[in-house]
């Protein structure tokens, strides 16, 4: 008993003394004395895993050791103060330190931390418009930098050939032109600058802006005029050039033909002046402005730039070549338009020859149709036929028995035969094309092209109200189609001649009226088909008996024709003699002497003076002539032509049209 209250007291008193004893080494040791009791563990390992931790939190504080391997401390008060952690053989809370020991020891100040820069986070995937806000950079730019208007170009011309929201690729390359347009400083625009207001106005057509194109891409070539475009460098005539095709194809996408074509005329002259005539990227231009003007019906100019091209390939390429052969197979159509079928046959048999070596089926069975065709209009009725067969079993191999193909040569049989005079087998054949043309899934231009011409078939085989109606279904399938206008007129022209043989003239004023209002608003003033279309309206006019109407208009036409074909031209002459009429009926005798006397003298010099159409205009001028009582100078005939008086009349200029 004595024993264990002894022990108590004795350990009560230990526990006072601990309380007073401060530890030498500061919170640090404390720390791993703690440790050490939490884990009871006696052994130096883990004492030295500690030091370890300490020496690499605190690499300042780290201790030198001479050679014996104590430690060597910079302070001299300080030396041989402190023992290693790695000598000490007893625990810790064992180890007994006097009073006089622990005042020697230097009071030790705890390491200050570094904080340790927290983890960087994670950056989230972003947008490209959050992308290109947040392009990092040594130093600040401007807003308007040309770096940044660089980047936007990047990113439109990414976004343009990936072909994805057009609304993101007009808004990148609107930002970068006005960046550039700012930043240019003696005038003239630079190429990321031209190049970017391509991009915009291609992403305006794209979204059906084609206004906004124009100005656009009108914009951009003010700023790059002729003259110093063939000083600035090749690489400035390539973007002019790139910007009037553009803007060529854009009027076109418009109906404004005329415009269009001066666009493609521009995009050519400079290539030539920056390559050379006789280059073959010349050549390619010259083609696709020749398809340009044949689809115009401006032959000449079409003929022209073909001639160019042969040039070109008689000079670069090999003979027999691809391109020569679908040149040629152009030039023929242009010679079948100017009505030269011999020349245009022996071009497509070029043409077929070189695409049959190459085994391109179906380039040879459409020039087989084109044989056809010029068959036909040499009165060679028989070969006609055999072309055409080999071309509908060639599409029908190729493409299927239901392809608008095959329902266009069931057209050129019908036409075929209809002129040979084979009534029925006439209609059968546009029956055929009629049933192919009701499926779905022809595109609209064909459908609408292949219902007027089996209209014109029906028209002549006088099932006039059959015609009508396939009329109506070809405009109904280009009624919505942008930049249509002209097919459109031509449907509707060929629907007002309908009207006026079937008696219907206030429907045949209406069809005619809309006819030209929409080659007017396709940019039309001065073209043939424009002049045409307003002498039929004054026909009708005529029989409406709005006779000073009618008179207007037919000066307008005389006009258009005189600009479009020449004073002298047949088509001008016969609205001259239309016009005559119109004056005598409002009593205006001496226009309508002089306007019939120029007629005259034109019909005797190109028919001769014993042709029908000569004698009717010469009894029309006599009778007015008798009224007024001024003689007619008659014009003398030779034997030549009393011999070779012409057996039938020549057709009338106020025949339907066909388009």
């Amino acid at each position: 008993m004595g024993m264990e209250r002894q022990q108590s007291s004795e350990d009560a008193a230990g526990k006072k003394k601990k309380k007073d004893v401060k530890d030498p080494a500061g919170p640090k040791a404390l720390h791993k004395t703690k440790l050490v009791k939490a884990t009871g563990n006696n052994n130096a390992d883990q004492v030295s895993h500690l030091e370890k931790e300490e020496e690499n939190a605190n690499p300042a504080e780290n201790k030198r050791t001479d050679s014996s391997g104590a430690p060597k401390s910079q302070d001299p008060a300080a030396q041989g103060a402190e023992t290693p952690l790695k000598d000490i053989e007893t625990p810790v809370h064992q180890k007994k330190i006097s009073r006089q020991q622990m005042e020697k020891l230097p009071t030790k100040q705890p390491p200050t931390r570094t904080k340790t820069p927290p983890p960087q986070q994670l950056q989230k995937v972003v947008s490209p418009v959050e992308m290109e806000s947040q392009i990092p950079s040594p130093t600040p730019k401007p807003p308007g930098s040309p770096g940044r208007a660089l980047y936007l170009l990047k990113l439109a011309k990414s976004s343009h050939i990936s072909g994805d929201k057009p609304s993101k690729t007009l808004d990148y390359a609107s930002r970068a032109a006005k960046m550039l347009e700012a930043n240019s400083s003696d005038g003239k625009p630079s190429l990321e600058l031209v190049m970017s207001l391509h991009i915009v106005a291609a992403a305006q057509c794209r979204m059906g802006k084609h206004w906004e194109a124009v100005e656009a891409l009108e914009k951009t070539l003010q700023s790059l005029p002729m003259e110093w475009i063939a000083e600035a460098g090749a690489e400035y005539s390539l973007a002019a050039f790139a910007g009037y095709m553009q803007l060529g194809d854009t009027y076109t996408k418009l109906g404004k033909q005329v415009q269009a074509l001066e666009s493609y005329r521009n995009a050519l002259t400079v290539q030539k002046k920056a390559v050379g005539e006789m280059d073959p990227q010349v050549g390619e231009t010259c083609r696709y402005l020749a398809e340009a003007y044949l689809q115009a019906m401006q032959f000449e100019d079409a003929e022209e730039l073909c001639q160019q091209m042969l040039k070109i390939h008689a000079e670069k390429s090999p003979a027999g070549s691809m391109e020569e052969a679908v040149d040629r197979r152009l030039m023929a159509l242009i010679q079948s338009g100017k009505g030269e079928h011999e020349a245009a046959l022996e071009h497509l048999v070029y043409a077929s020859t070189a695409m049959s070596s190459r085994g391109q089926s179906a380039a040879v069975a459409s020039i087989d149709a084109s044989i056809g065709d010029c068959y036909v209009a040499l009165g060679r009725f028989d070969e006609a036929v055999f072309s055409y067969q080999k071309a509908l079993a060639a599409f029908k191999q190729l493409n299927g028995a239901s392809h608008a193909s095959v329902a266009s040569m069931y057209v050129s049989l019908g036409e075929l035969y209809l002129k040979a005079g084979k009534m029925r087998d006439a209609k059968v054949y546009c029956e055929n094309a009629i049933m192919i043309y009701g499926k779905q899934g022809h595109p609209a231009d064909e459908l609408a092209a292949g219902l007027t011409d089996v209209a014109a078939i029906y028209e002549a085989l006088s099932e006039r109200e059959q015609a009508m109606c396939l009329l109506r279904k070809a405009l109904e399938s280009i009624k919505n189609i942008p930049g249509e206008p002209r097919s459109a007129a031509g449907i509707e022209a060929q629907m007002g001649v309908l009207y006026y043989i079937m008696g219907n003239f206030s429907e045949s004023h209406s069809a005619f009226s809309s006819a030209v209002d929409k080659l007017r608003s396709a940019g039309e003033t001065n073209t043939l088909m424009l002049g045409v279309l307003l002498n039929q309206m004054g026909l009708a006019l005529f029989e409406l008996e709005q006779i000073h109407e009618a008179v207007a208009v037919l000066e307008e036409a005389q006009h258009v024709l005189a600009e479009a074909c020449g004073v002298y031209h047949p088509d001008t002459i016969a609205v001259c003699s239309n016009l005559a009429g119109g004056y005598d009926a409002l009593g205006r005798v001496e226009d309508a002497i002089d306007l019939l006397q120029v007629v005259l003298r034109s019909q005797e010099e190109r028919l001769g003076t014993v042709h029908p159409d000569v004698v009717d205009e010469r009894l029309r001028l006599e009778q007015m002539l008798r009224e007024t009582g001024k003689p007619l100078v008659r014009k003398t005939s030779t034997l030549e032509e009393l011999l070779m008086r012409p057996a039938a009349q020549s057709k009338r200029y106020y025949r339907s049209l066909a388009v």
